[in-house]
């Protein structure tokens, strides 16, 4: 029988997965994905700045991101994404309507960093609390050498203990950050949403704002929350708390908590995340980073060793999970 009079059928070559990280480098050294069991291409980029991500995911079935930003325009330009793994809980850096609408999986980690952002929280509150900030650096200005005594007192140190915290969200992160704060001494108070009725276990909004020594943020970022705290929130904060933001910059409004430093309304701020990260030129926060009483750490609270094997660990074991049970692109479906 001649070739031309074989009708065996065309089975159509399997094109393996392609799985694009596109900011690897957000993981510390030593911590990684594991890498898939079955055939695959693998692409690592350290960053991947706005507008790269379309071209690096044109032919990727899988994408790893921390905080680049897919929306419309990146996934239009991806026709074989399948599933996007989001090194994070957060997920506002996503377009998640766009993803549904195309048949996107998106596999975030939920629960794998309470106890790091918590100790984080506990790490500037202490900080500034006890003004060890000021302390060391005096030190190191010979200002000890000077006192002629074991001890002097230029700057306040302050107890935790008996002070009120009131936590704003009460998720994983926020219970953690309590139960801490009640070791401590502390009265803990969980803030009912803005413009709402306190259900049971909550106080007000404003009352949480009116009466708190501390306040620590651990609510998502929406459109309701972005510039939760305002002008008029400062305004009333009566006891001049301590301000803790673990959990997105765009909460609190950048001006109006510079002016807050500048009129005393808070005694003291802890950031670890600002609205645009890294900080820009124009962030208006640059003005208040040198001050005694503000602390600000390069969004580093989820970073404990611990907690990133956690998310390397889940979102390895999403991929297999995933990798089972979809079938492989083909290779007529070409990339638009």
């Amino acid at each position: 029988m001649s070739l031309a009079d074989d009708t065996s059928p065309v089975i159509a070559p399997v094109i393996p997965p392609v799985i694009v990280v596109l900011d690897g480098a957000t993981l510390a050294p030593g911590i990684a994905l594991r890498r898939p069991a079955v055939p695959h291409v693998w692409r690592n980029f350290d960053r991947t700045a706005t507008g790269e991500a379309a071209e690096r995911l044109r032919d990727a079935t899988v994408a790893v991101v921390n905080k680049v930003r897919l929306d419309r325009a990146a996934l239009d330009a991806a026709p074989r994404l399948r599933l996007v793994l989001v090194a994070a809980t957060g997920m506002d850096n996503i377009d998640l309507a766009a993803c549904a609408e195309r048949g996107i999986v998106v596999r975030n980690v939920v629960g794998y960093g309470a106890a790091t952002v918590a100790e984080h929280v506990f790490a500037l509150l202490l900080a500034l609390r006890r003004n060890l900030i000021a302390y060391r650096q005096s030190v190191l200005d010979g200002r000890w050498e000077e006192s002629g005594q074991f001890c002097y007192h230029d700057f306040p140190v302050r107890e935790l203990q008996g002070s009120r915290l009131a936590l704003v969200g009460g998720g994983a992160i926020g219970g953690a950050v309590g139960r801490i704060a009640e070791a401590f001494g502390m009265e803990v108070v969980v803030a009912a949403r803005k413009g709402q009725a306190a259900a049971e276990g909550r106080i007000p909004f404003e009352e949480a704002l009116a009466t708190a020594d501390v306040l620590s943020l651990h609510c998502p970022l929406t459109p309701e929350t972005r510039g939760l705290f305002d002008a008029r929130a400062f305004a009333r904060m009566e006891r001049r708390p301590i301000l803790i933001n673990t959990a997105r910059g765009a909460l609190i409004d950048g001006p109006a908590l510079v002016a807050a430093v500048g009129r005393g309304q808070v005694s003291g701020v802890g950031l670890d995340v600002l609205a645009v990260e890294p900080i820009t030129a124009d962030d208006p926060v640059r003005a208040i980073l040198g001050h005694p009483s503000v602390i600000v750490t390069p969004h580093v609270a989820w970073a404990g060793r611990i907690a990133q094997q956690r998310i390397v660990d889940a979102l390895s074991d999403a991929l297999d999970e995933f990798l089972k049970v979809h079938a492989l692109p083909v290779a007529d479906s070409q990339p638009r």
